[in-house]
């Protein structure tokens, strides 16, 4: 298949995208639009991010099905840069006061479970038009592509980036784990993430939209970055709960609560959970099961070291100073 570049020029392949979904139906719209092979399923190219079908198709209903509310929550991220533990801690801090840590969701759900995606819950979107008020929900989605409403609906967004060497690592883990009998390499994987075609990539323009959001609405939209949870975690979960409304009274600061919270939801935590090592969800994009442990592989800082070449690490690094080149994004 033709190899497609990222960047499109207007009026091409984005001018469909103008039409309603009751214009267009999405197999007819997704039919038109560039693909590329390479990951264990083909990617689409849909107003200059790449997705696996089915997620593009529920974005393309999205703005039917999908009415945000003004008191929802949506935690974004790009694909592996920490969605599981961001999910578990706001899931956690939000709800502290409904659930104990002996009677807990996390017990025996998956952090996937218990915080829906918009676009790739099994149910889709009218599942999470159901959910009740005040809805959690997660997305991969960029900023850009986000259903109609999402400003103006004055909901809360939390972004989570990571440093890019180990986003990709993670991903190319990721991908291997979904595509066991023909594993892709790791110089291909590279390849494709520098060109920025990897699911909901380019990643440099999905950290840079919510980036430049952030700085527009910081009382609405929180950016985070992976490091800093994972050097102050009772820093974050702090700033996290206050951003959600639910600032940690004196009573449980003194009552170590949010000690509590950091411990029962860390990396060695969650992947130490029964229903974290047994069983596994089917990826919708993709028919392939994807075990449970797969979401909670290692989850440090660095770990690129261990798999990236000092040429290979050095290039991605010029790659990231020249795309967020003046923007004050410094990941």
């Amino acid at each position: 298949m033709a190899q497609v570049q990222c960047e499109v020029e207007e009026g091409s392949v984005n001018s469909p995208c103008e039409a309603t979904p009751s214009e267009i139906f999405p197999e007819t719209l997704i039919a038109t639009l560039p693909t590329r092979e390479g990951w264990s399923t083909p990617l689409i190219l849909y107003k200059k991010f790449w997705f696996r079908s089915a997620a593009l198709r529920s974005l393309i209903l999205a703005p039917a099905k999908f009415v945000p509310r003004h008191d929802d929550t949506i935690l974004a991220t790009h694909p592996k840069s920490g969605t599981t533990w961001l999910k578990a801690l706001a899931f956690t801090v939000a709800n502290r006061h409904r659930y104990t840590f002996a009677d807990h969701p996390l017990l025996t759900r998956i952090p996937q479970d218990v915080v829906p995606f918009l676009e790739i819950k099994p149910g889709g979107l009218d599942y999470v038009e159901k959910m009740p008020s005040p809805r959690l929900i997660s997305t991969h989605c960029p900023f850009s592509v986000l259903p109609p409403g999402i400003s103006s609906s004055g909901c809360r967004i939390v972004y989570l980036c990571r440093e890019p060497k180990d986003t990709f690592v993670s991903r190319w883990h990721f991908e291997r784990s979904m595509c066991k009998a023909d594993p892709i390499g790791i110089n291909d994987a590279f390849n494709l993430f520098y060109e920025g075609c990897t699911p909901y990539g380019p990643f440099w323009n999905h950290n840079l939209e919510y980036w430049k959001e952030s700085l527009m609405r910081p009382k609405e939209v929180m950016f985070v970055r992976y490091e800093e949870i994972f050097s102050d975690p009772l820093k974050v979960v702090r700033e996290l709960a206050s951003f959600l409304g639910v600032p940690f009274t004196e009573d449980e600061e003194e009552g170590g609560v949010v000690d509590q919270v950091v411990r029962f939801c860390s990396i060695e935590s969650l992947r130490n959970l029964d229903v974290n090592k047994t069983g596994g969800i089917e990826h919708a994009a993709s028919n392939v099961v994807i075990d449970h442990s797969s979401f909670f592989r290692k989850g440090k800082v660095g770990d690129w070291v261990n798999h990236m070449g000092k040429d290979m690490a050095e290039k991605l690094d010029r790659l990231v100073e020249d795309k967020f080149k003046g923007s004050g994004l410094d990941i």
